[in-house]
Formats: C-alpha cells, sequence, structure tokens
C-alpha cells in the first residue's frame, strides 16, 4: 500500500523524464521483490533488461494527460514508427528509455513538460530460424541469452541422421553473411571445440 501511495506522489510532481525513471527505480527496489515486479511491468521493463526495439514489435507509447498522442504502435518492417505530432522516427536498435527521452525532446514545442512512457508490449523481433535435421524446424523466439544448444532442444532435438558436428549458425554482420561453426558433440561432452553460441535475432540454425 505504502508502494503505491509513494507512485501517485511522484507521478503528481512534475520533473524529468529520466528523474522520474530512477525515482520509479528505487521505490520499486524498497518495496521488495514482488512489488518491484509489478512496478517494472509498463513501464519500459525491456530497457531495464538491456532490450533494444525491433521490427514488428508492438509499443505502448503513453504522453501523461494527453489522450490524443497517446496510442499503441507497431514497429513497421522499414524500423519506423509514427507519432502524432512527431511524425516518423526511426526505433529500431534503442531502447525503450532512450525513445521515450527522443519523443519528450520531440514533444516539447507541443506539449507542456511532457512526460512519455514507452512499454513493449509484443515483442515480435527477437526469433531465429531453426532448419534442417531437427524435429520441428521453424521460427522461433529468443531471449538474450539463448543459445544453439537451447534452440535445438526447443525444437525437439537432433534426428538420427543429422550431422552433429557439421551445425552453424548463419548470420549477418556489416552486410555481410558468416557462418560460425557448432559442435554438437563436443559440446555434450565439455570439449573446449564445443562451446556454445548465443544468438542475436535474425539468425538461422541449420542442422545438415
Amino acid at each position: 500500500m505504502l508502494y503505491i501511495v509513494a507512485l501517485l506522489i511522484l507521478a503528481a510532481f512534475p520533473g524529468g523524464q529520466a528523474e522520474k525513471q530512477e525515482n520509479y527505480a528505487r521505490v520499486a527496489e524498497a518495496a521488495g521483490p514482488s512489488e518491484a515486479v509489478n512496478a517494472v511491468q509498463g513501464k519500459g521493463s525491456p530497457d531495464l533488461a538491456g532490450y533494444t526495439i525491433g521490427e514488428q514489435d508492438v509499443l505502448d507509447i503513453d504522453v501523461w494527460k494527453e489522450k490524443e498522442i497517446s496510442e499503441t504502435v507497431v514497429v513497421r518492417p522499414d524500423g519506423k514508427i509514427a507519432i502524432p505530432l512527431v511524425n516518423e522516427i526511426y526505433v529500431v536498435g534503442m531502447t525503450p528509455r532512450q525513445l521515450q527521452e527522443l519523443l519528450a525532446q520531440k514533444l516539447e514545442p507541443f506539449v507542456t513538460v511532457p512526460q512519455v512512457t514507452v512499454s513493449v508490449r509484443e515483442i515480435h523481433s527477437r526469433k531465429v530460424y531453426v532448419t534442417g535435421q531437427v524435429a520441428h524446424p521453424g521460427v522461433l523466439h529468443i531471449n538474450s541469452t539463448t543459445t544453439v544448444y537451447e534452440i535445438i532442444s526447443e525444437a525437439g532435438g537432433l534426428k538420427d541422421f543429422a550431422k552433429r558436428k557439421k551445425i552453424y549458425v548463419l548470420r549477418k554482420a556489416d552486410g555481410k553473411e558468416i557462418r560460425i561453426p557448432f559442435n554438437y558433440d563436443a559440446f555434450i561432452k565439455g570439449h573446449p571445440d564445443g562451446k556454445d553460441i548465443v544468438l542475436q535475432p535474425g539468425d538461422s540454425v541449420v542442422v545438415p
């Protein structure tokens, strides 16, 4: 209850967006683990985990006391969103907090002390493609720590005739496609050559 009262007090006083975010974080920390989770949800939580916005993600844009500007938007394939008064902004690669600060700056000519909150409603950009000799090839979603071994397990595991030592990840880097090998058997046995690979959005895991 004290936590809710503290949040209401914070919201009632004007201040910079960065300052408000820091204050919310302090209140959440003081409230304990369970209420800290509630504080983070809907307040740009992916930003606190280092999340970066990607194509097809669904964002909630909330401008305090400005309902006509507040709305839910989908990041287009060109990486942009459209907001009233601001028009189009390229957002791919930004964190929710960075986008909050940018929107607040762009809204200053139109809104008195704009207070902007950006949260990620749905994550659709963090996905990889699994092809070849796995039980269930297709598109799978990942988090910031998902590895090749984990995604193969999620895809149902390897088929009997999979070339376990010839698995590789296709990744685009600096406009070029690179191939990163993964030796499944070496990883299972704990061999130095069996280093697992942390996946990135857009990767393709190929199991010959």
